[in-house]
């Protein structure tokens, strides 16, 4: 199955009075990469978080943000009023004065500041948000792979489309490249034929069978087409609804591979026909690698 690498998804709970939201945001990345954002008192979750984010989405750029407004039965976690009077008046001093007046205060952003919650009792409270975190952190990880994996299914419909061009231009060249090697014999004799006219002479036959056996082995792209037909039906498998793993770097490589079979035909062939399947060939082998760089 193909999965997008953009996703977003977001939880939220209340527990013993308090109110936890987790918001989670991929987007395309080579490899997974994690940035977790939690309030200060709550840092020594950001491990546990990153690994249930870890195992859920393989791969891209994921960013997790958990929201924390306390409630009054967390009396192990007080605010300094000095400090968030510190805090407010600096946020308050950098806006103009035309807009002081009409400022509102977002709580959970300043009890993020750092010193504005004492650190007196934050164990109890890391210990209460864990669960809690935990299983927000999964839910909201969930609604980001429903997400990818809807908008995998325009992907996976790009990629058919793009499979079955390439293929159809290979089934095009497989049944040119006999035809090329006849054309270029009758070339080769009636230019042979023209030059030796000058000089009252004909062309030998096994001469110019011998000159047409040289070319047909140095064009020869049987083992090419080999190939890349062997590459796109695991490019099929892949792609395929019932592929469970992750399919982008899979497709990645593949239509490297693919890019090189279809260079290599260009190559050897000299016919035109050849040539314009073959750039029709590696122009759909680009649009998947554009959609490969989209897959997780």
């Amino acid at each position: 199955m193909i999965r997008s690498m953009t996703g977003f998804g977001a939880a939220t709970a209340d527990a013993e009075g308090c109110r936890f939201s987790v918001e989670i945001k991929s987007v395309n990345n080579r490899f997974f990469k994690a940035i977790i954002r939690v309030p200060e008192e709550m840092s020594t979750l950001e491990t546990e978080l990153e690994a249930v984010v870890a195992k859920r989405l393989g791969r891209g750029s994921v960013m997790l943000l958990v929201r924390f407004v306390p409630g009054g039965s967390v009396a192990a976690v007080e605010v300094n009023p000095d400090a968030a009077r510190t805090a407010l008046t600096a946020l308050l001093a950098a806006l103009p004065a035309e807009l002081r007046d009409r400022a509102t205060v977002d709580l959970g952003a300043l009890l993020a500041v750092p010193g504005v919650l004492r650190t007196d009792g934050v164990e109890a409270l890391v210990e209460m948000a864990r669960p809690v975190l935990l299983k927000l952190a999964a839910e909201a990880c969930d609604r980001v792979l429903a997400m990818r994996t809807r908008e995998g299914e325009s992907i996976s419909a790009e990629l058919v489309r793009f499979g079955a061009a390439i293929r159809s231009a290979l089934a095009d060249i497989s049944a040119r490249a006999p035809q090329a090697t006849t054309n270029y014999q009758d070339r080769l004799r009636t230019r042979m034929n023209a030059l030796l006219a000058e000089v009252g002479a004909t062309a030998a036959e096994q001469d110019l069978l011998r000159e047409v056996a040289v070319f047909a082995e140095r064009s020869d792209v049987a083992e090419e087409v080999a190939r890349l037909t062997g590459h796109l039906k695991q490019f099929d498998q892949v792609i395929a609804a019932s592929h469970a793993e992750p399919a982008g770097r899979t497709l990645d490589f593949l239509s490297q591979e693919m890019l090189r079979e279809a260079n290599t035909i260009a190559s050897k062939s000299q016919d035109v026909e050849i040539a314009r399947r073959v750039v029709e060939m590696k122009t759909a082998i680009d649009r998947i690698k554009e959609q490969a760089a989209n897959a997780e």
